[in-house]
C-alpha cells in the first residue's frame, strides 16, 4: 500500500479529454503534451489513447515505442476494453494491440452495470465476469501493470450491488494492480460516495482503489475528494476538465485542493506552482480559449472588482483569497470598471509603480474617465492595457507617441476584379513634431487601417515591426439593428508580452481605431513605465 498522505495522479487528457466536443489532438500535439505533463507536473501515469482504434493513436504508440517519448516521471498507459464475448484473450485483436503498444501500463475497462452487460454487450452476466477475469490475467501474464477501470460502477452498484461488487472481485483476483471506480455518467451524489466505497473495501480489502469521475452533475471535484477521504489512492482526471459531455473531473481543481487544503502529496515538491502554466498550455494546444472562470488557474480566479473587496485585499489578501495565488502559478488581479472606487485605482497604480494617493486629482480623473467610457460602451476588464494607458496619460510629462489628425477608410467592389471587396485606408498622424500622411490597402478595412498606421509609425518606431495583432473580437453593445453600438477588443503580442485593448463606437471602424491605436501606443510606452522611467517623454524615435 502507498503512504497515507500520498495520492497517485493518473492523467487521461490525451485520451478521455480528447473526447470533448470541439477538441482534437494531432500526433505531434499528443507527444508534446505528454512531455509537458511529465516535465512540469511529474505525474505518475499518463494515459495516451486506444491502440488500434484510429490511425493517430497507432502512430503515437509506434513513435513512443521507437523512443520519441522519453518520460522521466510518468508511466505511459495504453487504454482498451476487456476481450469480446466468447473470444479467447489471445485471439482478441484489442488485447493483442494493447500488448503490441509496448507501454509499461495497460488500462482496460469492463462492464459493472448489468444493464450494460445485457443491453449493450448482448451477453450473459456470467460471460461478462469471465471477460473481465480472462483479460486481466492475460495482460498480467504479459508482464504489464494493469489498471482496471470499472465502467459505470456507481450506477451498476445502485442497480445490482452484488453483481457490481463481483465484477471488482474478479478483476482483483485475476491480478489487477488497481481497481478504479468510475462514475461514467457523472450523476453520482457526493453523499453516496462513502457508503459505496466502504462496501468495496469490505469486498476487496487488499485492493488499491482509484476514482474516475465525470462532471455531468457538477459534482466531479467534490466526489473525487470524498473518494480520496474514504480510501481512494489514485485519482484520474484531465487538465481543465476536458472530456465528453460536461467533461471529466479537472485535475486543476483536484490537485490544489488535495495538496493545499487536505494535506496530501500528489506531485513532486514544488511542481504545483506549474499548474496554471500547464492549464493554459493544454488549452492553447487544444486550440480552445482558456476559461477565465476556472478555479485556481483561471485568469479571473483571483480577480477583484468590488471596491470594498479591493480595499480589504490591499490590507490583507486573505480577506478575499482562499489560497495564495502564486502557489498554483497564478496571480492576483484588480479589475477597474465603472463600479471601481479609489482602492481599485490605487492598487493598480501600486502594481504599475505609479505614485498615486487617495484623494489625488489623478485618481479622480482616472475614475471619471472610466465611468464616461464605459457609459459609451467600453469595457476594461479584459483590456488592462487600455486601463494602464489611461493611468499613464495622467502622469506629468506624458507625451503621446502619436496623434491622429485625419482618417479615411474605403471599401469598394469592382466588377473587373476577382478579388472581392478592395479596402484602402488613409491616415494623417502627428509624430515627433512631424505630420505624416500614409495610404495602405488590406484584407478588409480594419487590416487596411492597421497597415496604414504601421506604415507611418514604423519609420519612427522600428520596434513596432515585432508587434502582431493576434486576436480581434467584435461585440454588439446595445441592440439597435445596424445602428447598434460596437465594442472591439484586440489582443496583441510582441513575441514576449501579450496585451488587450478596447474601443467602442457606433462605427466599427472607429471602435477598431481606438483599440488599434491603444495597442500600438501601449507597445511603445510599456517598457518605459515598467522600468520606472521618470517621464514617458523620454520615448526614443529614429
Amino acid at each position: 500500500m502507498l503512504e497515507d498522505n500520498r495520492i497517485v495522479v493518473y492523467d487521461t487528457t490525451l485520451r478521455d479529454g480528447s473526447q470533448g466536443e470541439g477538441l482534437s489532438f494531432s500526433v505531434e500535439d499528443k507527444l508534446n503534451l505528454a512531455k509537458k505533463l511529465d516535465e512540469m507536473l511529474g505525474l505518475a501515469y499518463i494515459e495516451a489513447g486506444w491502440p488500434g482504434s484510429n490511425p493517430k493513436d497507432e502512430e503515437f504508440f509506434a513513435r513512443a515505442a521507437a523512443g520519441e517519448l522519453q518520460l522521466k516521471n510518468a508511466k505511459l498507459s495504453a487504454f482498451g476494453s476487456t476481450r469480446r464475448a466468447n473470444v479467447l484473450p489471445e485471439e482478441d485483436t484489442n488485447l493483442r494491440l494493447l500488448i503490441a503498444a509496448k507501454t509499461p501500463v495497460i488500462t482496460i475497462f469492463g462492464k459493472t452495470w448489468d444493464l450494460h452487460v445485457i443491453r449493450a454487450l448482448g451477453t450473459t452476466l456470467e460471460e461478462n465476469l469471465n471477460m473481465i477475469s480472462d483479460s486481466v490475467a492475460y495482460l498480467k501474464k504479459a508482464g504489464r501493470e494493469v489498471v482496471y477501470d470499472a465502467e459505470h460502477f456507481f450506477d451498476g452498484y445502485k442497480a445490482n450491488p452484488d453483481y457490481a461488487l463481483e465484477t471488482l472481485r474478479q478483476a482483483h483476483a485475476a491480478g489487477a494492480d488497481w481497481i478504479v471506480l468510475c462514475d461514467t455518467n457523472g450523476g453520482l451524489l457526493t453523499e453516496e460516495v462513502p457508503g459505496i466505497i466502504s462496501r468495496v473495501k469490505e469486498t476487496i480489502p487488499n485492493a488499491r482503489l482509484g476514482i474516475h469521475v465525470h462532471n455531468d452533475g457538477d459534482l466531479a471535484c467534490a466526489n473525487t475528494l470524498t473518494a480520496v477521504r474514504n480510501g481512494a489512492e489514485q485519482v484520474q482526471g484531465t487538465i481543465n476538465g476536458y472530456g465528453e459531455r460536461c467533461g471529466n473531473v479537472s485535475l486543476c481543481s483536484v490537485l490544489p485542493n488535495l495538496e493545499l487544503k487536505m494535506g496530501y502529496q500528489c506531485l513532486p515538491e514544488g511542481n504545483l506552482k506549474n499548474l496554471t502554466e500547464i492549464s493554459r498550455y493544454v488549452a492553447e494546444v487544444a486550440n480552445l480559449s482558456h476559461n477565465n472562470q476556472l478555479p485556481f488557474v483561471g485568469r479571473s480566479a483571483f480577480a477583484h472588482k468590488g471596491g470594498v473587496h479591493v480595499d480589504a485585499v490591499m490590507k490583507d489578501r486573505r480577506t478575499y483569497e482562499h489560497i495564495v495565488p502564486e502557489s498554483v502559478g497564478n496571480s492576483q488581479r484588480v479589475l477597474i470598471s465603472e463600479l471601481s472606487g479609489q482602492s481599485n485605482v490605487l492598487h493598480k497604480a501600486y502594481q504599475l509603480g505609479l505614485q498615486m494617493h487617495k484623494g489625488d486629482a489623478e485618481v479622480k480623473e482616472v475614475i471619471e474617465q472610466i465611468k464616461q467610457l464605459e457609459n459609451r460602451g467600453f469595457h476594461f476588464e479584459n483590456a488592462e492595457a487600455s486601463i494602464e494607458l489611461i493611468m499613464w496619460r495622467t502622469q506629468p510629462g506624458y507625451i503621446a507617441p502619436f496623434e491622429l489628425r485625419d482618417m479615411l477608410v474605403l471599401s469598394e467592389r469592382r466588377a473587373s476584379s476577382n478579388e472581392g471587396l478592395l479596402s484602402e485606408a488613409t491616415v494623417k498622424l502627428q509624430v515627433a513634431g512631424n505630420m505624416l500622411h500614409t495610404v495602405a490597402d488590406g484584407n478588409g478595412p480594419v487590416n487596411a487601417l492597421d497597415a496604414a498606421l504601421r506604415k507611418a509609425l514604423v519609420v519612427y518606431y522600428p520596434q513596432l515591426d515585432a508587434v502582431r495583432l493576434t486576436d480581434y473580437k467584435v461585440r454588439v453593445v446595445n441592440e439597435d439593428g445596424t445602428a447598434s453600438g460596437i465594442r472591439v477588443t484586440i489582443t496583441s503580442s510582441d513575441g514576449h508580452e501579450i496585451w488587450q485593448t478596447v474601443g467602442s463606437s457606433t462605427n466599427v471602424i472607429e471602435a477598431s481605431w481606438f483599440a488599434l491605436a491603444d495597442s500600438l501606443e501601449y507597445a511603445l510606452v510599456y517598457h518605459l513605465f515598467k522600468q520606472n522611467q521618470p517621464e514617458a517623454s523620454a520615448l526614443q524615435t529614429v
